[in-house]
């Protein structure tokens, strides 16, 4: 299991968040607006978009082991030659590419994972957490590598910050290319026969989508915005580090929440967790108001999905998980391809990123709400526990 967090790791934490640590000295060196920085990010939830749907159509035929290989691969390769090219549209068909692998790697994984354990439901639950974990320990490790390098060599050695992410990266994949080949493979049919009650799942749906229109926004311009402020490398290593961390513990204090409650009032309140996480920092100024920030937003982020997953499984049968599962994920992946891109446009005409990062938290709050609306699809009071 701990092999396999390590797909998400390098998929999320490297290639899809450290991005946002990246990014200011990729946009000074390269002279580039904040709309076309934001378009880098979008161009990886592109990728992730295509990667998510071919996984969910192919996972049943090809077996999740070997597209969490083939992902690991592909993401690890993206990552080295992000390193490799100035010029904006082969960055963007690298990150669309670590796109592409990422989404499989993270989606297989979790399949597998999912699998582990069937007559132990208390393992089960373990591993699930550390395979989120993952994610977080990827933004950790990224935290303490890149902002002290571009500190030291300056904006132009963010070529030298994608080849070590890119080799860190490969120092994990026989690791993680290991666990793959040693877990329980796993697939999921995503059947047409299993109508699904989508007019019901509305409120979800849209909060969810807004949810991935907002969340990418901090993590991809948080970094920038502390630079603005005159952040040296320390405070900004603090803060990712903290956020890795967050994200780390996050799943074991919110398990029971998430078992507690069939409606949509675990999906509200991570939401509303990364709203006042987005808003702290421009309300509050300071380093504590940022790690506080951090640590509100890691708690909260990667708990959104497991809030979407959970009310998958709670109020539909079965034979609608698959097509469940690939509704929602359809729905977030398009919601981050707009984040960046929207944000940043929003930066350049106010000629302030402050406005781009409140922007994310409203929409992250009217997420909040839209998903605290959700009542049971069954025949329980809204947001009775089981």
């Amino acid at each position: 299991m701990l092999g396999l967090s390590l797909g998400p790791a390098v998929g999320n934490g490297f290639a899809r968040f450290g991005y946002g640590l990246l990014l200011p000295a990729m946009r000074l060196d390269l002279a580039w607006s904040y709309t076309e920085a934001g378009w880098i990010s979008t161009a990886n939830a592109i990728g992730y978009l295509i990667g998510a749907v071919l996984a969910l159509r192919f996972v049943a035929t090809v077996g999740a082991a070997r597209l969490f290989r083939w992902g690991m691969l592909a993401t690890v390769v993206a990552i080295c030659a992000a390193g490799t090219t100035r010029n904006v549209w082969l960055l963007a068909l690298w990150r669309i590419t670590a796109g592409l692998g990422g989404a499989p790697v993270f989606i297989a994984g979790g399949a597998m994972v999912a699998r582990s354990f069937d007559a132990n439901p208390a393992r089960n639950a373990l591993a699930i957490a550390l395979y989120f974990c993952g994610s977080g320990f990827g933004m950790a490790v990224s935290g303490a590598l890149v902002p002290s390098l571009l500190e030291r060599f300056g904006a132009g050695a963010w070529i030298w910050a994608w080849w070590t992410l890119g080799l860190t990266s490969a120092i994990a994949l026989p690791y993680a290319l290991w666990a793959s080949r040693r877990a329980t493979d796993a697939a999921f049919h995503v059947a047409d026969t299993a109508p699904l009650p989508w007019p019901m799942m509305l409120p979800s749906l849209v909060a969810y989508f807004l949810f991935a229109s907002g969340y990418i926004v901090y993590v991809t311009f948080l970094v920038a915005w502390m630079r603005e402020r005159g952040a040296e490398a320390g405070t900004i290593s603090l803060v990712w580090i903290v956020l890795g961390l967050a994200v780390m513990a996050s799943p074991f204090p919110w398990r029971p929440v998430l078992a507690a409650y069939d409606g949509g009032g675990p999906l509200s309140l991570a939401i509303l967790a990364t709203a006042f996480g987005a808003l702290l920092p421009v309300v509050a100024r300071g380093v504590a108001a940022l790690i506080v920030s951090a640590v509100m937003f890691g708690f909260a982020f990667f708990i959104a999905p497991s809030a979407a997953m959970g009310f998958t499984r709670k109020n539909l049968p079965p034979p609608a998980w698959g097509p469940g599962i690939a509704l929602y994920t359809t729905v977030f992946a398009v919601g981050q391809t707009l984040g960046p891109i929207g944000a940043g446009w929003i930066a350049d005409v106010s000629h302030s990123l402050t406005v781009g990062m409140i922007s994310a938290g409203v929409i992250l709050t009217a997420g909040s709400l839209c998903a605290a609306g959700q009542a049971p699809l069954g025949s329980a009071p809204r947001g009775q526990a089981r």
